[in-house]
């Protein structure tokens, strides 16, 4: 069966392509053109995920295309070990241990951690916009791409100047390994690749003597100086793939729970009222439209799933977004419903040995941004004749553009005529 994420329908609304691979027979399917196996059913995604030993990391992060010789030469220079989402066993259960231990991840530790810079970033952002009224604003470029970024960098202790080129190096990688650039281009991003894990090289080079109190610092701390616990470019490397990661994951999820929220301006202003109501409405949005709905795995060994036999060796699309629309999983999976009992079930963190660590911070961030967005804002309004589209890419979902009109506030003591 035929999938192509970088034209059509895909590129504007995926669910109808979720929905005839679910349909097929067993949900796994061989796409000639990408070269690649796709796995669409929950159960099996699932499974996927969790099974290290059967579904291997090591080309989650190798283009799915011939990458061009030029650019290939520039991208072989980047010698970042593998520590994060291309790790696996033995490797990978001393990375993620050193996660656990230094990136606060669960929710009361994100709170205490992390909590007032995420309120003094949204609150920064919240106040840009509202100083706007009366204009239309792209949501993408001022507030869903640089939030979790400023958030992040902060954690990291990066100076803030630098933000433009660390998105725009971010903004490449996801390009260069999940789209389909042409030779020039590729050329292009792999030079920016090689520039920022230079970048991030430098970054933690210049705390080995002097320490900090931001996350860098942390796990040069927890380092110790022992390469038996992390050596210097894993630190690197960690750094390098949170920059992405990090950032890019809860930016798609601030942009696809803006756009669900604005279109229906009583559900908007019932985020100010009742805050309650997020929570659900965000484990809703993750479900019905994830930041990423497609990610890469190869085979250790022969899988069966669904009937179909996929041979060692395989490269394997495990599509997350056609997984939380699977209707063996949830009931009415096109209905988007935040009351459902189910909603928790989605896949769009992962699961299993590589579930994402950054899932409580996402949800701190999305959840702070619609409140105090919407208290702020209760006329916010998606731009008329607004379209979705969405950038051509084989794993990440992100957004074009997500235009709005910003509602011209009314200055204190004044009450309109008429």
């Amino acid at each position: 069966m035929r999938l192509n994420p970088f034209a059509g329908a895909y590129l504007t609304d995926p669910a109808g392509v979720w929905a005839r691979l679910l349909a097929g027979d067993g949900g796994v399917h061989h796409d000639e053109e990408l070269g690649l196996w796709l796995i669409s059913r929950h159960a099996d995604v699932r499974r996927a995920l969790a099974d290290a030993r059967s579904f291997g990391n090591a080309l989650t992060l190798a283009p799915v295309y011939d990458v061009c010789p030029e650019a290939l030469a520039l991208v072989a220079q980047i010698d970042a070990p593998p520590t994060t989402a291309a790790a696996d066993p033995p490797v990978h259960p001393r990375t993620r241990r050193a996660l656990r231990v230094t990136f606060a991840n669960t929710p009361e530790r994100v709170e205490q951690r992390y909590g007032r810079i995420v309120r003094r970033r949204v609150d920064e952002l919240v106040s840009r916009l509202a100083a706007r009224g009366g204009e239309e604003v792209d949501l993408v470029t001022a507030f869903t791409a640089e939030l979790p970024l400023l958030v992040l960098l902060d954690i990291l202790g990066v100076p803030a100047g630098d933000v433009p080129r660390i998105r725009a190096w971010a903004d490449g990688q996801i390009a260069l390994i999940w789209g389909r650039p042409d030779p020039a281009e590729q050329v292009r991003l792999a030079g920016g690749l090689l520039e920022f894990w230079r970048y991030c090289q430098d970054l933690v080079r210049r705390r080995l003597d002097g320490g900090g109190d931001d996350y860098v610092g942390e796990l040069l701390a927890y380092r110790h100086g022992d390469d038996e616990v992390l050596t210097v470019a894993e630190v690197s490397s960690i750094v390098f793939n949170l920059l992405v990661a990090g950032h890019e994951t809860t930016a798609g999820l601030l942009a696809h729970a803006l756009e669900r929220a604005l279109a229906e301006p009583d559900r908007w202003r019932s985020f100010a009222e009742r805050p309650e109501r997020v929570p659900a409405f965000l484990a809703e949005t993750l479900r019905f439209a994830p930041a990423i709905d497609g990610w890469l795995r190869v085979t250790n060994r022969p899988v069966t799933l669904g009937g179909v036999t996929i041979p060692a060796g395989a490269r394997c699309l495990l599509l997350i977004g056609a997984a939380n629309r699977d209707p063996a999983a949830f009931r009415h999976p096109d209905r988007f419903d935040p009351e459902r009992p189910d909603a928790h079930d989605h896949l769009s963190f992962g699961h299993g040995p590589h579930f994402c660590i950054g899932a409580a911070l996402a949800r701190l961030e999305a959840g702070t941004a619609l409140t105090r967005l919407a208290a702020a804002l209760p006329g916010l309004r998606l731009a008329p004749g607004h379209h979705r589209a969405f950038r051509p890419n084989l794993a990440f979902r992100a957004h074009r553009a997500l235009p709005v009109t910003v509602a011209a506030t009314v200055p204190s003591g004044h009450r309109p005529e008429g």
